[in-house]
């Protein structure tokens, strides 16, 4: 699909703004190998790429973004502090609605510093703000790392805890998970028949498929575990809920998640650096007073976000995808970086949307 001459130019524009504060200009092929991003997100990620088959190099993918090549590009430097940034096609299916681009082009601005992470969280949301500045949209922030940090406060079982952090990004199947774990929902008979069996296999006739049968039996132990642990606390499960029902402006989810983390002190640290995120911006210019907060904000998006999330959007088009997202990515650089990790934020515009809104 050609890129107009317009949409080009504004690509260079914001570009070259993030250049200019002192981002380097890298680029990322098209083509990508299709176990990186299968690694990291499971079989889901087919849904959502272009996967094609190379004769040499395997399974590959149009790129769906610019983080993932970029953090492996980081990771191999090892430059610490770094910026970045870039300008090219992405590439996303649309199973359902024909109407929106399947490519479109993505300017990004990517900060690798642990030296001040709420700092580097307020620099890269102000930057977006900047290359956006005089367009009429509004901006959404999140912290996932806030829900992150009640699951693993969680009074139940580490395996527990484990699938409900594996699908924090699916929130239908994570309000299930929570559910049964809490009790509210019933064991399904089969489920209960094969558990309480005194020798599941004995008619379960020839082995079939690729599982052996000391991955059946490891598996048929740890939901008898999970059968015999008690269910979550009500109380618990309530203050979660809670978190992610937030839909205020900053300041007040802030004085919330303080009243919430008297209750679940597993969550002190991660308010802690909202409240430090806030000051940063403050310090920046932004109107944190006005800033919208969601507790539920970024988990429909690529799973590599695990803190600060933001997004931008057209005041007066609902009908147009984000302008602007972008958030916290840390855990990426630590699977990225065979256990190095490196404490990131990034974010990228829409440069076509851009054009639009400015017509």
């Amino acid at each position: 699909m050609p890129t107009s001459p317009a949409v080009l130019t504004e690509a260079r524009r914001l570009r070259d703004l993030f250049a200019a504060k002192g981002a380097q200009v890298v680029k990322a092929d098209v083509l990508q190998p299709a176990e990186t991003l299968l690694d990291l997100y499971g079989e889901d990620i087919r849904g959502r790429s272009y996967l094609t088959s190379d004769p040499l190099r395997g399974e590959m993918v149009l790129r769906p973004d610019f983080t993932v090549p970029v953090v492996q590009m980081h990771m191999e430097a090892r430059a610490d502090p770094a910026r970045y940034t870039y300008s090219g096609k992405v590439f996303r299916k649309q199973d359902t609605d024909e109407t929106r681009a399947n490519e479109y082009v993505q300017v990004g601005y990517e900060v690798f510093d642990g030296q001040n992470p709420a700092g580097a969280d307020a620099e890269v949301f102000a930057a977006i703000a900047e290359g956006l500045d005089g367009l009429p949209v509004r901006a959404a922030t999140g912290d996932i790392g806030v829900l992150m940090a009640a699951v693993r406060g969680l009074r139940t079982t580490e395996d527990r805890k484990a699938a409900l952090q594996r699908h924090i990004w699916r929130p239908r199947r994570f309000k299930a998970l929570l559910g049964r774990y809490g009790g509210k929902m019933p064991v399904p008979e089969t489920r209960r028949a094969l558990l309480a069996a005194d020798d599941p296999f004995a008619a379960a006739g020839p082995d079939i498929g690729l599982r052996s049968r000391a991955e059946v039996e490891a598996r048929i132990a740890a939901l008898r575990a999970d059968a015999a642990a008690p269910p979550i606390a009500g109380e618990e499960i309530a203050l979660i809920d809670a978190i992610l029902a937030l839909r205020k402006t900053a300041p007040h989810v802030l004085s919330t998640l303080r009243d919430i983390a008297v209750d679940m002190p597993a969550i002190g640290d991660a308010v802690a650096r909202l409240e430090a995120r806030l000051e940063s911006l403050s310090d920046r210019g932004v109107d944190v007073d006005t800033l919208d907060f969601e507790g539920s904000y970024g988990r429909t998006s690529l799973e590599y976000y695990d803190g600060f999330v933001f997004g931008f959007y057209a005041v007066d088009r609902p009908d147009l995808p984000p302008v602007a997202t972008g958030g916290r990515y840390d855990a990426l650089t630590a699977q990225l970086g065979q256990g190095r990790a490196v404490p990131a934020v990034g974010g990228v515009i829409r440069p076509d949307l851009v054009v639009g809104l400015s017509c």
